[in-house]
């Protein structure tokens, strides 16, 4: 062989090197990600456990068109709009795979078209309204941990694994191919999708002419892309004056179950409705003296919150992901950072449109049903309003770091965080609307409006089911009230108020619950949860009866930017 040739020889087979070196290139984590089984097992088809019964269940949903008017926003506004529908959307699309998996192979195997629906609905198998039930065929319990963990991952696995983002928000645990655990953040799972939306963020920051909104997007922009989110959270803070609000990202641990400690991406399109929000923003200026007043010993409110919140009002015209699966959300108090809590305070937005539908189309007829007659007259959407309100003001109140200098009351309280909080925000909402009205800041309407108000809220939301942190929230209240006389059980199956108990039974319940934070008894609040938020019997059998008169559950949204007449 000539040495020409030689050469020509070994060139080829170092290049038939490098290309078989290529094939077997280790992949990316979103590759990886994209590739995983998921949650749920293969199976050619998916069927209905019992169509008939998903069918009803479908027809349980009231459709509500989410639109808004926008004839107050500036040309720029509207054109920020549809980066936003398509930045939401992916959230959306990413928030599937978190909770399921892949979304069209899952949706693909659903031939029924009722089944398919509720599929949609409920971002998979299970029935998040009924206990997260699976309703179709072959297809056990919903995994604690949703898609953020390997299904088969025991808890002591977890607690192995040397890697302090183990822990983070924002990171997923996955295997090797030795079995053992390795951490992904979210930025690496869904990078394509992340920087899509990143991009498309950064185009609306470039249209943004409200300052606020301008630097918010930009560092919300950044924020996806590093999987850090202070920053941007400060920003939002900050941004007082805009028409349009966007909430996007990673923020609610509910989809967590197993360790209450991964956020699920989501998103809120809100336009604001400048007149409701003008009527709420003398409360936000209380929020230190409301502090002072809480009906708990004094080391257990020491913390002071931050005064810089904001109440405002505003329209959904979409929701994504998280706060679209199961129940919707018709009022936001973030950002869940207790560091910028407790130096800025939190926002808190009323969803007034889905709020007022869900008066209309369903806590009006569960009323004319399970509130006695005599107090029917007490039920009125303003108060519903503030019961609302005040509970996400509540959010913001209390402790948030455990006296023993631990950390803080979520890190202590660990997967019982979110429904002791959310029985916290119920309970201190209504609190809050006692002292206002005796200290003459709330002038309309009568504090029992609000008392009865809230009492039918109760039956509306554990509707939903109990197995959520708010359905939790709302049994252990509901049994409070029951131990404390707050209420009569009527023998025609309609409930009454007492509103002197009642009074009681709130500052009662709302201080152990402060108490029980402050502590961070983790063992007394997992075996309050445990014993106390649970449906009895009589009032599962008030709530049957709301199933047979075909009252809605709960809302289902016709959204998009068409609504808008974009």
């Amino acid at each position: 062989m000539n040495f020409r040739r030689l050469i020509t020889v070994l060139s080829v087979a170092g290049m038939m090197t490098i290309v078989a070196g290529c094939t077997n290139m280790p992949k990316t984590e979103e590759e990886m990600e994209n590739n995983y089984a998921g949650v749920l097992p293969a199976s050619e088809a998916l069927k209905p456990v019992d169509a008939e019964d998903v069918a009803q269940r479908l027809s349980g949903y009231a459709t509500v068109k989410l639109t808004a008017g926008i004839s107050h926003l500036s040309e720029k506004e509207k054109q920020i709009l549809p980066l936003l529908f398509e930045a939401a959307q992916l959230m959306d699309d990413i928030y599937w795979q978190q909770s399921l998996g892949n979304k069209e192979a899952f949706l693909s195997r659903i031939s029924d078209e009722s089944t398919r629906r509720f599929a949609e609905i409920n971002y998979g198998p299970w029935d998040r309204l009924n206990g997260n039930q699976s309703f179709i065929e072959g297809i056990g319990e919903k995994p604690l941990g949703a898609n953020f963990y390997p299904t088969d991952m025991t808890k002591e696995e977890f607690d192995t694994l040397q890697n302090p983002d183990k822990l983070s928000l924002y990171t997923l645990i996955r295997r090797n191919d030795d079995r053992s655990l390795r951490v992904v953040w979210y930025h690496d799972a869904y990078a394509s999708k992340i920087k899509k939306a990143a991009d498309l963020l950064k185009q609306a920051a470039a249209l943004a002419e409200d300052a606020g909104l301008k630097k918010y997007l930009e560092l919300r922009a950044e924020a996806l892309l590093t999987d850090k989110y202070q920053e941007s959270d400060f920003a939002w803070m900050d941004m007082k004056t805009s028409n349009i609000d966007f909430v996007v990202g990673p923020i609610e641990n509910y989809e967590d179950a197993l360790f209450g400690t991964k956020a699920a991406q989501e998103a809120f399109i809100l336009i604001k409705d400048v007149e409701w929000s003008n009527r709420l923003a003398h409360f936000a200026a209380l929020l230190p003296d409301l502090q002072k007043g809480l009906p708990v010993d004094q080391k257990y409110k020491n913390e002071v919150p931050g005064s810089d919140a904001d109440l405002n009002a505003y329209d959904v015209v979409f929701y994504a992901g998280d706060c679209n699966s199961g129940s919707k959300t018709i009022a936001i108090n973030l950002p869940n950072d207790e560091e910028v809590q407790l130096k800025k305070g939190s926002r808190k937005l009323q969803l007034k449109n889905a709020m007022k539908a869900k008066f209309d189309k369903i806590l009006v007829p569960i009323s004319d049903m399970l509130i006695d007659e005599s107090q029917r007259r007490y039920i009125k959407f303003d108060a519903f309003f503030g019961n609302t309100m005040f509970h996400e003001v509540a959010h913001g109140l209390g402790i948030k770091n455990t006296l023993d200098g631990k950390g803080t009351v979520r890190e202590a309280l660990k997967e019982q965080y979110s429904a002791i909080e959310e029985a916290k925000a119920d309970i201190l909402g209504l609190y809050l609307v006692t002292k206002l009205y005796e200290m003459g800041e709330l002038k309309e309407g009568e504090v029992m409006d609000n008392y009865v108000t809230f009492m039918a809220g109760i039956f509306r939301s554990v509707r939903f089911g109990a197995a959520s942190a708010h359905g939790k929230a709302n049994m252990l209240t509901f049994a409070h009230f029951s131990e404390n006389g707050a209420f009569t059980h009527q023998d025609n199956g309609t409930y009454m108020v007492n509103f002197d108990k009642m009074k009681l039974a709130v500052e009662s319940l709302g201080g152990m619950i402060l108490t029980l934070q402050g502590d961070g008894n983790y063992e007394k609040v997992k075996e309050l949860i445990a014993t106390k938020s649970v449906v009895p019997a009589q009032l599962q059998s008030d709530l049957d009866k709301l199933r047979s008169a075909s009252i809605p559950v709960d809302i289902v949204f016709e959204q998009g930017k068409s609504e808008l007449g974009l």
